[in-house]
C-alpha cells in the first residue's frame, strides 16, 4: 500500500509516501526563518505560507519516491488539531487532489499521527503502552492499548512542554524556535545549580502545568538578569531538568497505574536527547520496553500521518470530503 501524507498543523509544510512501513520520501518546508523576528508563530503567515509550500511539497515527496499520483492507495491529511488556517491548506488539497483522481481518502488527528511514528521503526509495538506526545502545542499521556484505541490519561492545563521551552528561550534572548538553543546551553550546565519550582501535581492526577515553572523562571531572572558564560549554561540546565523531572513524575505514576509492556515518546521534545535518555533510564528501572522515534520523525512530518493513515485504510474507515478541519479536534 503506498499512502501520500500531508501536514500543515502549525507552520511545517510537510508532505511523505510510504510503502507499507517503509518511508520513501519525508518532505518538511519549515518556516522558522519567517517567524523568527515575531518570537513565535504568526498564524496568518503560517497559512500564507502553507498556500505556497504545498504543492511543490507534494511534488518533491512523489519526485523523491519514484511514484506517480496514479501509484497512490490513498492520501492522509491531517485534520486537526493546530491552527485553523494552516489546517485548512493541506486538508483541503488532500481532499481536491482525492477527489479529482478518486483516490481513498483519510483525515488523521495530528495526536494519532504522533503516535502512529512508532510503527516505522519497523519492529513490534508491544500493547498496551504509555504513548506520549511531547511538543510544542501538547503534553499528553495516553494507555494505547491497540492500533487506535487511544485512553487519554493526563494532558497539560496550561503551556505545553515545548512552548515553556521556547518561551524560556525568548526570555534569555535566544530567539525563536528556542528549544534546541535550551537544550545546547543545558548539555554543558549543571542541572542542579538553580532552584526551580517543581509543579505540584493534585493526587494521584497525570495532568501537566508549567505554567509555574515558567513564572519561576521569569522571575529568577528579572532578580538575577540573564547571565552569561557558565551562569546561562547552569540556568537553562536547571529550566530543562525541572521540565524532564515533571515529565517522568508522571511516566512512573503511570506506570504504576496501567502496567504498560511499553513507553513509546513523540513531539518535538520528545528529540530531546536528555529526555530521550531520562526515559530511557525509567524503561530500564521498571523493567519494560521503550521505543523511541528518530528525532526527525518526533517532530512534525507528514510520514506519521502517512503511516496513521495507512491504518485506517486498512480498517476501511474512509473519511468523507465534507470533513472538516477542527482547531480543537480530540483523539
Amino acid at each position: 500500500m503506498i499512502v501520500l501524507g500531508i501536514e500543515t498543523s502549525c507552520d511545517d509544510t510537510a508532505a511523505a509516501i510510504i510503502k507499507d512501513v517503509q518511508c520513501l520520501s519525508s518532505i518538511v518546508f519549515s518556516q522558522d526563518s519567517v517567524h523568527a523576528e515575531y518570537g513565535g508563530v504568526v498564524p496568518e503567515l503560517a497559512s500564507r505560507n502553507h498556500i505556497k509550500n504545498i504543492f511543490p511539497a507534494v511534488r518533491k515527496s512523489m519526485e523523491d519516491a519514484g511514484v506517480t499520483v496514479e501509484d497512490l492507495d490513498g492520501i492522509a491529511a491531517t485534520f486537526g488539531p493546530g491552527l485553523i488556517g494552516s489546517l485548512l491548506v493541506g486538508l483541503e488539497f488532500a481532499k481536491a487532489l482525492a477527489k479529482s483522481k478518486e483516490i481513498p481518502f483519510v483525515a488523521v488527528n495530528h495526536l494519532d499521527g504522533h503516535l502512529s511514528a512508532v510503527h516505522l521503526l519497523k519492529r513490534p509495538v508491544p500493547y498496551p503502552h504509555l504513548g506520549l506526545v511531547i511538543s510544542g502545542g501538547h503534553t499528553s499521556i495516553f494507555r494505547v492499548s491497540g492500533p487506535g484505541d487511544y485512553k487519554l490519561l493526563g494532558a497539560t492545563r496550561d503551556d505545553a512542554a515545548g512552548e515553556a521551552f521556547d518561551k524560556a528561550a525568548k526570555m534569555l534572548g535566544l530567539g525563536y524556535p528556542g528549544g534546541y538553543k535550551i537544550a545546547a546551553l543545558a548539555a554543558k550546565g549543571d542541572k542542579h545549580a538553580i532552584k526551580l519550582i517543581r509543579d505540584i501535581p493534585l493526587k494521584g492526577s497525570l495532568d501537566f502545568s508549567f505554567s509555574g515553572l515558567k513564572s519561576a523562571f521569569r522571575r529568577h531572572i528579572e532578580k538575577n538578569g540573564i547571565p552569561t558564560g557558565r551562569g546561562i549554561e547552569d540556568l537553562a540546565a536547571s529550566f530543562q531538568g525541572a521540565v524532564i523531572d515533571a515529565i517522568l513524575y508522571r511516566v512512573r505514576l503511570a506506570i504504576g497505574q496501567e502496567a504498560p509492556r511499553a513507553i513509546v515518546a513523540t513531539g518535538g521534545v520528545a528529540a530531546n536527547k536528555e529526555l530521550r535518555t531520562a526515559l530511557t533510564d525509567v524503561a530500564k528501572e521498571t523493567k519494560i520496553d521503550i521505543l523511541l522515534p528518530p528525532p526527525d520523525l518526533c517532530t512534525d512530518n507528514a510520514a506519521m500521518v502517512a503511516v496513521a493513515g495507512k491504518r485506517k485504510l486498512e480498517r476501511h474507515e474512509l473519511s468523507s470530503l465534507e470533513i472538516e478541519a477542527s482547531a480543537r479536534a480530540l483523539l
